[in-house]
C-alpha cells in the first residue's frame, strides 16, 4: 500500500528570444509535467504559436512515413541506430528530399507496371473467351447497317433469336459452365436482341479495338507482353528491396528525430505567451523541485523558476485551487517488483493523487491467491520458468503482465505445493497407495521418505486434500482469508478519506462500513457454530451481542451517507466473504481432475496395455497431455478468479480512480543515439 509521489507546482518564466533553449531544457531535466495554458487564464497572456521549424519538420515527417510505407518499413523492421548529430546533419542537408526523389522514381515505375499488368490481365481474360469462337477480331466491327454483340451466356440464345434475322455463333455452353455467344444483327433489331440475350444471363465482353486476326494470336501477344511486364516488375521489386536496405536506417532515425522536432515545436501552444515573454506552469516531483529549478535557470539565460506550492492530499487544497491546477498528476511510487503490478491497476483506472495506489496490495494477493489455487510443485515449475523467460525477453506490457503473474504465482504455487499440500501432479510425495490415490513414494519404489515431504495437511500422513477433513479446512481458510482481505479494503477506504477530509469525516463516511462488516462477521460466526457445529447457544451469545452492537452502530453511521443502502448492502457483505471460497473450490477441482487422470493413466491404461514398453509410452503420453490440460485450465481459472477477487472484492471498496498519470516531457531515443545530459534533474 503506497501513495503516489508528492508533487509540487512550479512556474517557469523566460523571454521569447530564448524559447528554443527553454524547450530543450524542459526535455533535458526529464521531470516536467506541463499544465496546458487556457485562453484568458492570465491577463495579458495568450496561447503561444508553434516554433518556425515545426511546419517544415511536420512536412518532412509526412514524407518519411510515406516512403516507409512504399518500402514496407514497419515497426518490426530491424534497423541500426544513427547518432543524433549525424541524422540532424543529414536532415538539414535535404537528405529526406533526395531519398524521396530516388524512391518516388522507382515506386512510380512499380505503379505503372502494376496498372499495365492489371490491364493486360483484363484483356487476357476477354481474349481467352473470344478465342473460343472462330471469328477474327476485325470482323466484330466496321459495319454500317448491322451491329455485333459478344459475351458470356448461361444458355443457348439461338432459340430465343429464331424470329430475328441474325447470325448466332456459340461455343462451350453447358449446364455446368457458361459459354460464349456472338450475335450479328441489323441495327433496328438491337432492342429485340438485347431483350433475348438478357433471358440468357448475357454479360458483354469488350473486343479489343484495332486488333486484327484471330483471338488466339492476339492472346499469344498479350501473354508475351504480360510476361515482359511481370519480369520488369520483378526487376523493380529488386530495386525497391535495394532501396529498403539503403534507406531503412535513415528513414527510421529520421522519423524519430522529426517526431521529436515536431513535438518540441508544438510546445509553445501549451504555454502562456505575451509579446516578449512566455510562462509555463508545470508539476514536478517534490523531491526534484529544487534540482529542476537549478537546472533550468542554469541552462536558459534569463529564465526564472519559482516553486508555487507543495501539494498535499487534502481535498480542501483542491477546492481552493484554480480549475487548471486542481488535478495533480499521479506518479506511481513503487519498487521494481511492484511496478510490474501497476498494469492491472491501470486496467481499472489511474489512482487519484489523493488516494492509495492498490498496486502493492495486488502484488501481494494476486500471486498469493493464484498459488493457493494451483498448490502443486509439478505445475508450479513450468509457471516459474515461463514467467521468468517472459520477463526477460518481452517488453510488451500485456505479455509482461501475464509473465509477472505466472512467475510470482508460480513461486507461491511451489511454496504451497511443497510445504503445505506436499504434492506434485496431484500425487503426494509420501504414503502408500490407497484406492485410486497414488503417491510418488509408491510409484518410484522409495521407502520411508522424511516427513519433510509430507506437507502440513491436517489429519496426519497420507491425507488427501479431497478428504472430508481437508475440504472443511480449506473452505474455512478461504473464508478467513476473505475476511482479512475485505477488512483491509474497508480500512483503506477509511485511510483514503482521512487523507482527503480528516479522520472525523472519514469515520463518519466509511467507518460505519468497517463496523457493519465486523458485526456481520461476528453474527455469521456465531450462527455457523450454532447451526453447523451444533455448539450450545449460551457460549455464542457474546459473539451475537458484539456483532449486533457493531452492526447497529455501523448502520446508524452509514444511514446519513448511504440511506437504505446501509441495510440493503448487508447481505452483500456475506456474499463477498463467501466468494473467496472459490479459492478452495478451484484448488479442489484441479486436485479432483488430477486424481482422476492419474488413476485413468496408472490404474487403467497402463495395466490394460500389458505394462510393457507400449503401455509405458502410451501411458506417459496420455499422462503428459492430461496434466498439460489441467495446467492450461489452471492459468485461466486461477488467473481470472485471482484477478476478479482484486477488482470486484478488494478495489471497489476503496478505489475511485480517474487520475491523470504523470507524463513528463522526455525524449526516448531508440533509432537514434546521443550522449546523455550531465545536468539531469
Amino acid at each position: 500500500m503506497s501513495l503516489p509521489e508528492p508533487m509540487s507546482r512550479i512556474v517557469i518564466v523566460g523571454t521569447k528570444s530564448h524559447m528554443d533553449e527553454a524547450i530543450d531544457a524542459l526535455y533535458d531535466v526529464g521531470a516536467i509535467h506541463l499544465i496546458d495554458h487556457t485562453v484568458d487564464a492570465d491577463e495579458g497572456f495568450t496561447l503561444g504559436v508553434p516554433r518556425p521549424y515545426a511546419s517544415k519538420a511536420s512536412e518532412r515527417l509526412l514524407k518519411v512515413r510515406a516512403m516507409e510505407k512504399d518500402l514496407g518499413v514497419t515497426k518490426k523492421t530491424r534497423t541500426n541506430p544513427i547518432p543524433e548529430s549525424e541524422i540532424k546533419s543529414r536532415i538539414s542537408s535535404d537528405s529526406v528530399e533526395l531519398a524521396e526523389d530516388e524512391i518516388f522514381a522507382v515506386t512510380s515505375k512499380k505503379n505503372d507496371l502494376n496498372q499495365r499488368i492489371t490491364e493486360l490481365n483484363a484483356s487476357k481474360k476477354n481474349l481467352e473467351l473470344l478465342s473460343k469462337l472462330d471469328i477474327d477480331l476485325d470482323l466484330y466491327s466496321g459495319y454500317l447497317s448491322i451491329f455485333s454483340m459478344v459475351g458470356t451466356v448461361a444458355a443457348d440464345p439461338a432459340p430465343l433469336l429464331a424470329d430475328i434475322p441474325c447470325e448466332v455463333y456459340t461455343s462451350g455452353i453447358s449446364k455446368k459452365e457458361d459459354g460464349v455467344a456472338a450475335v450479328f444483327a441489323r441495327n433496328e433489331d438491337r432492342d429485340k436482341v438485347l431483350s433475348a440475350l438478357a433471358n440468357c444471363d448475357f454479360s458483354e465482353i469488350t473486343v479489343p479495338e484495332g486488333k486484327t486476326g484471330s483471338a488466339s494470336a492476339a492472346l499469344a501477344n498479350v501473354d508475351s507482353e504480360l510476361a515482359a511486364a511481370q519480369a520488369d516488375l520483378e526487376k523493380v521489386e529488386g530495386e525497391l528491396n535495394a532501396l529498403l536496405e539503403k534507406h531503412k536506417d535513415f528513414l527510421k532515425a529520421s522519423e524519430e528525430e522529426l517526431s521529436i522536432e515536431v513535438e518540441k515545436g508544438e510546445i509553445p501552444v501549451r504555454l502562456a505567451a505575451s509579446d516578449y515573454s512566455f510562462v509555463a506552469d508545470a508539476w514536478v516531483p517534490t523531491k526534484k523541485a529544487e534540482s529542476v529549478k537549478i537546472a533550468i535557470e542554469s541552462k536558459v539565460e534569463g529564465a526564472y523558476v519559482e516553486i508555487q506550492e507543495n501539494r498535499g492530499r487534502s481535498m480542501k487544497e483542491v477546492d481552493e485551487a484554480e480549475d487548471r491546477f486542481k488535478e495533480v498528476p499521479t506518479k506511481f511510487n513503487n519498487g521494481r517488483i511492484v511496478k510490474e503490478f501497476q498494469y492491472p491497476t491501470k486496467l481499472m483506472s489511474v489512482p487519484k493523487y489523493q488516494e492509495i495506489d492498490p498496486s502493492v496490495l495486488i502484488a501481494i494477493f494476486l500471486p498469493l491467491f493464484f498459488g493457493m489455487m494451483i498448490g502443486d510443485v509439478g505445475y508450479s515449475i513450468p509457471f516459474i520458468i515461463l514467467g521468468a523467460y517472459g520477463l526477460k525477453v518481452t517488453h510488451h506490457k500485456d505479455w509482461r503482465a501475464i509473465a509477472t503473474v505466472l512467475f510470482f504465482g508460480g513461486i507461491w504455487a511451489f511454496i504451497f505445493g511443497f510445504f503445505f499440500y506436499g504434492e506434485c501432479l496431484g500425487m503426494h510425495f509420501v504414503g502408500e497407495q490407497e484406492g485410486v490415490e497414488y503417491t510418488w513414494e509408491y510409484l518410484l519404489g522409495l521407502d520411508h521418505l522424511p516427513n519433510f515431504f509430507n506437507g502440513i495437511l491436517p489429519g496426519g500422513e497420507g491425507v488427501h486434500k479431497l478428504g472430508s477433513d481437508w475440504i472443511g479446512f480449506q473452505l474455512k481458510l478461504s473464508v478467513y482469508i476473505g475476511i482479512c482481505h475485505l477488512l483491509l479494503a474497508y480500512c483503506c477506504a477509511v485511510y483514503n478519506k482521512t487523507l482527503q477530509h480528516g479522520f472525523k469525516a472519514a469515520f463518519k463516511e466509511k467507518g460505519g462500513w468497517v463496523l457493519s462488516f465486523l458485526g456481520m462477521v461476528f453474527i455469521c460466526y456465531a450462527l455457523a457454530m450454532l447451526l453447523i457445529y451444533k455448539l450450545p447457544l449460551d457460549g455464542l451469545l457474546v459473539y451475537l451481542a458484539i456483532g449486533a452492537v457493531l452492526l447497529i452502530i455501523g448502520i446508524v453511521l452509514n444511514l446519513p451517507h448511504e440511506g437504505m443502502q446501509a441495510v440493503m448492502e448487508l447481505p452483500g457483505i456475506v456474499g463477498g466473504i463467501l466468494s473467496y471460497t472459490r479459492i478452495a473450490a478451484i484448488g479442489m477441482s484441479k486436485a479432483g481432475m488430477a486424481l482422476a487422470f492419474n488413476y485413468i493413466c496408472i490404474g487403467m491404461i497402463y495395466p490394460g496395455l500389458g505394462e510393457g514398453i507400449l503401455g509405458l509410452v502410451v501411458t506417459f503420453a496420455l499422462f503428459a497431455f492430461l496434466h498439460l490440460m489441467i495446467w492450461t485450465l489452471g492459468i485461466l481459472s486461477a488467473g481470472l478468479h485471482s484477478l476478479r477477487l482484486q477488482f470486484v472484492e478488494l478495489m471497489v471498496k476503496f478505489f475511485e480512480g480517474g487520475g491523470v498519470e504523470y507524463n513528463p516531457l522526455k525524449i526516448k531515443r531508440v533509432k537514434t543515439t546521443s550522449e546523455p545530459s550531465k545536468n539531469k534533474a
